[in-house]
């Protein structure tokens, strides 16, 4: 072999040694780089699986946590319920019993809204009659004292009044019937408050109007007897003695008995006058066809 034959095999083979080497420094170079493979960064998740309860044991374990008083997680049970089996009937069931156990809990307006819910969904079912007197005790559960706004015991006649009205023969219309008279009680009573102030600051009219609204509206309270002999004292008051002495005659008709009607008596006797009905006048029309079912208390 000749030294220009060696000398360049020998150059070859160097050559060819460093374009390896040259390779596997590359190759350690890309080990110490971030990796591009998104694949290579992933976390890999592993399911986890979560047993799930038939829906009648989440009924029931609902009904257990209603009867011990554990109204919050009785709402957790029914809602696991819902969420697990929504178009099933337990669902359906679950609705109505959360509406319960927020109402158990004093949690009305969580109560009305659930039953509200339920009756927008469920109107023509078994149960919708119940989900309207819950939603009906939630209103009436928050009236207040007659000193206060009786809107809350305004909605709570509607609503009672709705199920009355709705669904006749349902186990709850006869106590829906004793309440809304209750109720109804409650509204004259406030009446009565403003028009006795009206009639402390002698404005006859304004209490005339308050009086009225109560013998027009709400005969059938225990305020109506009180009302009539307040009415003869505004109207006497501003010497319109026809009303005053139609307002004594009505109540001593309806109630003789009355010590209101004693009262209106002696004061239509201290102006000489008596008790004496005109049959024209507004009072008389608004207690011709009254019949005595007052509330008693």
């Amino acid at each position: 072999m000749s030294f220009a034959n060696a000398f360049f095999g020998a150059k070859a083979g160097i050559s060819r040694a460093l374009v390896v080497a040259g390779l596997g420094l590359a190759l350690a170079g890309c080990d110490t780089m971030t990796s591009l493979n998104p694949f290579d960064r992933a976390e890999r998740y592993t399911p986890e699986i979560i047993e799930q309860k038939p829906a009648e044991e989440l009924y029931n374990e609902g009904l257990a946590r209603i009867e011990s008083r554990d109204y919050q997680r009785a709402v957790e049970s029914f809602t696991d319920l819902e969420d697990q089996y929504p178009v099933s009937d337990w669902a359906r069931k679950a609705l109505v019993m959360k509406a319960f156990a927020y109402y158990s809990a004093n949690a009305y307006d969580d109560a009305i809204g659930v039953a509200q819910g339920y009756l927008r969904q469920y109107p023509g079912s078994e149960d919708a009659a119940y989900a309207q007197y819950i939603m009906a005790m939630a209103y009436y559960d928050q009236i207040p004292d007659i000193t206060r706004d009786q809107e809350r015991t305004q909605r709570a006649i509607l609503a009672f009044q709705e199920l009355i009205d709705r669904y006749p023969d349902s186990e709850y219309v006869e106590d829906a019937e004793a309440k809304l008279l209750l109720a109804y009680d409650q509204l004259a009573g406030k009446e009565m408050e403003v028009g006795r102030y009206y009639l402390n600051q002698r404005n006859y009219t304004g209490a005339i109007n308050r009086f009225r609204n109560v013998v027009s509206e709400y005969q059938t309270t225990r305020h109506v007897e009180e009302a009539l002999s307040r009415l003869t004292e505004a109207y006497f008051a501003l010497g319109i003695t026809d009303e005053a002495q139609t307002a004594a005659a009505v109540l001593g008709h309806n109630f003789p008995e009355s010590r209101w009607y004693r009262d209106a008596y002696v004061l239509l006797e201290s102006g000489g006058l008596e008790p004496r009905e005109n049959r024209q006048s507004w009072i008389s029309r608004a207690f011709a066809d009254f019949t005595r079912g007052l509330i008693s208390f």
